[in-house]
């Protein structure tokens, strides 16, 4: 998996996570936390939005250009677990292979 689907595939588990907090906080999954830029941050929010994987967040620019996450009740969709549950099967898998290519070599 690409650093970028990683840090996706972190976005997408801290709002399944959050499924069970009445009052979840944004800054749970910073740039900082991430070890990314803001304004990558804000591009995979925007992504995520638009793939309808998250709902509950909009976007608004601030006066210095820069985008500002907006989050109004921010939660993981149908779409979101599902992406979720598909790829943790394939890291499952991928690790079973290399586990198996590892014993043959």
């Amino acid at each position: 998996m690409t650093d970028n689907f990683k840090i996706i595939y972190k976005i997408l588990t801290a709002f399944e996570k959050s499924l069970d907090i009445s009052d979840f906080d944004l800054n749970e999954i910073s740039a900082d936390k991430l070890g990314i830029s803001q304004t990558r941050l804000t591009k995979y929010f925007q992504m995520l939005v638009n793939a309808d994987y998250l709902s509950g967040i909009s976007f608004r620019e601030n006066i210095t250009g820069e985008i500002d996450i907006i989050a109004e009740n921010p939660l993981i969709t149908i779409k979101g677990l599902e992406y979720l549950s598909e790829n943790s099967i394939m890291q499952r898998m991928y690790k079973t292979a290399k586990g198996i290519k590892d014993i043959i070599n």
